[in-house]
């Protein structure tokens, strides 16, 4: 059988990247879409597309009846899954086979055998592939703390908790059950005994219908936030050569013990001690394949293609492999801020296309970031002969990106990759629980200072088309200082630049740099005997800087705050776009809280999130109520604070008598985490 024609279920990077093999192969292409993506770039690659109507999942991209309708109306003959979404659901890997259509994935008996990850476990235990015995949540008793509470379904850490107080077990198995059941339709959830600082290492394997089943290699994935990966390599670093081997032969038992055929892979837990434990096995292709695609020079997607066409792989051993390749995950997500996703349009994105760099992405400069899907813009891939070369690689190429819009996770990665526990390859899975305060803090008040001045200067300057550079409008007093108010973001420092005018050039009468050149887009500027280069780019009152050493956002502020825009003390705002999915019991006017106490969850991206009481009071107004869809920054509730003084108590809707003088600063949104 010769596929002619695929369609992708997927959206975003992965179908874009199952996109190129096929273009590279002669094969035609259909997308399908939501109403939220019609615009996306998937959408503009592919050959055919064709719209399932509605925006959320539940409604679009998990209907498989839909999928399969779609592939036959566009003349598909093969359906490929991607990754999430229906990937390793073995009902629709069956609908597309009854259907008449190739399915580019392993056998739909096989998917079902490791679906559920209790059954998994049962059948690898009986393999003899080493493994966590699993603990019944209903009869966990403290003795068994700290537990893993993991979704049966799915994966991409999504239903998981980690559970170190009894108490907090009923609550943490209900929001565990109730993501697994947004997530994947299934809200089975089972617990096992939670590792301290282990390594997540996994093997990715190939089979065919030959009984040809190769480990190619292992992977670490121990960066993780929320137990979703971040950064991942390959090979996994500092693994001794008999623990390495273990790990190959008990991924190709596990393949073999469920009759595997295409790719997959098979996740290992390593303890401290280098103990393995089997995890799971994802019977789809991995976000992180493009490492190992890296190291042994093999594209997946086109080798998942030969073996569902019937051929065999292309020897009974795989290449050997060659240097190493390190994956980060840039996310639209603000990390100092409890991993907040981000929406909103991404004004700008260009990463430097030099060699040993790849780069796959669902977005280009102009989309938008919306609410419903996984916040992930691109997955950023470094290949070097060795590992210290490809982690400086992808460090430097990441932060010379100019990435333009909403905050994202792209300074934590540089930080993260060099971080001397990572360039020292001393990983567990408890990284960022450690070092996320480090890793998230301000840059050097210094560098920002530099890099305000360059986005005062290049707001002031004339257009060159006008002439000579000129600073700002005319003055009658010229001797006097101009001065531009910048809110760096997202921390809210603000900085304060004064520059003056004279015969053309600007003069910063209170720091000692020296303006070399300015110009709307570029400015040059000269600090103890270096000099310093930016682009500058304005979108409204936004301005981003990128230089040599970073990238910096600011707002520029205006001279007057509008009365309008204050927000009363307790407000709590949504954090983000959303649903409201569930109050807290009892949510009412007139009830009391306590402060940090979670009182409404919201949806976003397919996680939870909660949004606290901001103190201790009070709760007198609720705007909030499941299945309300909110925009980021609508009021929710108001808290009023037990020790706030009369005057600070919010007053009912009407007019508000404003003071002479500036308003109060907006207060910020109470703080929010992962339920």
């Amino acid at each position: 059988m010769t596929i002619s024609t695929l369609l992708v279920a997927n959206r975003g990077e992965i179908a874009c990247r199952v996109f190129r093999t096929c273009r590279a192969l002669g094969i035609a292409t259909v997308a399908v879409y939501s109403d939220a993506d019609a615009d996306a770039l998937h959408v503009r690659e592919a050959d055919t597309a064709v719209r399932l109507p509605g925006a959320a999942p539940a409604e679009t991209y998990l209907r498989g009846d839909l999928v399969v309708r779609a592939a036959l109306a566009a003349g598909a003959d093969a359906v490929h899954p991607g990754y999430g979404f229906l990937s390793e659901n073995a009902s629709f890997a069956r609908a597309v086979r009854d259907a008449g259509l190739v399915w580019v994935g392993p056998p739909a008996e096989a998917i079902g055998l490791m679906a559920s990850k209790t059954r998994a476990k049962e059948l690898m235990a009986a393999a003899g592939v080493p493994l966590l015995a699993p603990v019944d949540p209903a009869a966990a008793t403290a003795d068994d703390l700290p537990l893993l509470l993991k979704a049966a379904a799915g994966g991409g850490g999504r239903g998981m908790r980690i559970v170190r107080e009894p108490a907090e077990l009923p609550g943490e198995l209900t929001a565990a059950a109730a993501e697994a059941t947004a997530a994947f339709g299934d809200g089975e959830v089972f617990a096992e005994p939670y590792v301290e600082r282990g390594r997540h290492v996994e093997v990715q394997v190939m089979a065919d219908d030959r009984g040809t089943v190769w480990a190619l290699g292992t992977r670490d994935c121990s960066l993780q936030r929320r137990h979703q990966k971040v950064i991942e390599e390959a090979p996994a670093p500092g693994l001794d050569p008999g623990l390495r081997e273990r790990l190959h032969e008990a991924a190709v038992t596990a393949a073999r013990a469920v009759g595997y055929r295409s790719a997959g892979t098979v996740e290992f837990l390593v303890s401290a001690e280098g103990r393995p434990y089997f995890l799971e096995m994802n019977t789809r292709l991995q976000v992180e394949h493009p490492v190992t695609e890296a190291v042994f020079g093999l594209d997946l997607v086109a080798l998942q293609l030969r073996v569902a066409e019937g051929a065999p792989l292309p020897a009974e051993a795989p290449p050997e492999p060659r240097g190493h390749a390190v994956e980060a995950r840039l996310y639209a997500e603000d990390p100092a801020r409890d991993w907040r996703p981000q929406t909103g349009a991404l004004l700008t994105f260009e990463l430097p296309d030099e060699p040993g760099l790849r780069l796959d992405t669902g977005y280009t400069g102009g989309d938008t970031i919306g609410v419903h899907y996984d916040p992930m813009l691109a997955k950023v891939v470094a290949h070097a002969l060795t590992r210290p070369e490809a982690v400086r690689l992808l460090a430097r190429a990441l932060e010379r990106a100019r990435v333009h819009g909403p905050v994202t996770n792209r300074d934590l990665l540089v930080r993260s990759l060099r971080h001397p526990d990572f360039t020292g390859a001393r990983l567990d899975t408890g990284f960022f629980d450690r070092h996320l305060a480090a890793l998230t803090a301000p840059a050097a008040e210094s560098a920002v200072r530099l890099a305000a001045t360059a986005a005062a200067l290049a707001r002031g300057a004339d257009r060159p088309a006008r002439g000579p550079a000129r600073f700002g409008a005319w003055r009658n007093l010229a001797s006097g200082p101009q001065r531009r108010s910048l809110r760096a973001e997202p921390d809210g420092a603000v900085h304060e630049i004064a520059y003056r005018t004279a015969r053309g050039a600007a003069l910063l009468p209170e720091t000692g740099e020296r303006v070399l050149s300015a110009a709307p887009d570029r400015v040059t500027l000269e600090t103890d005997g270096v000099t310093h280069h930016f682009t500058v780019t304005a979108h409204g009152s936004r301005v981003y800087v990128d230089g040599a050493a970073g990238a910096y956002t600011f707002t520029v502020l205006p001279r007057f705050t509008d009365p309008d825009e204050r927000t009363e003390p307790g407000s709590l705002l949504a954090p983000m776009p959303g649903t409201v999915v569930r109050l807290a019991d009892g949510l009412a006017p007139g009830a009391a809280v306590e402060a940090g106490q979670p009182l409404i969850w919201l949806e976003a991206m397919k996680m939870e999130h909660r949004v606290l009481a901001p103190a201790s009071g009070t709760l007198t107004a609720l705007h909030a109520a499941p299945g309300l869809q909110v925009e980021v920054g609508a009021l929710l509730a108001v808290v009023t604070d037990a020790d706030a003084p009369p005057e600070s108590v919010p007053v009912p809707p009407g007019p508000v008598p404003v003071p002479p003088g500036p308003a109060p600063a907006p207060s910020a949104p109470a703080p929010e985490e992962n339920a």
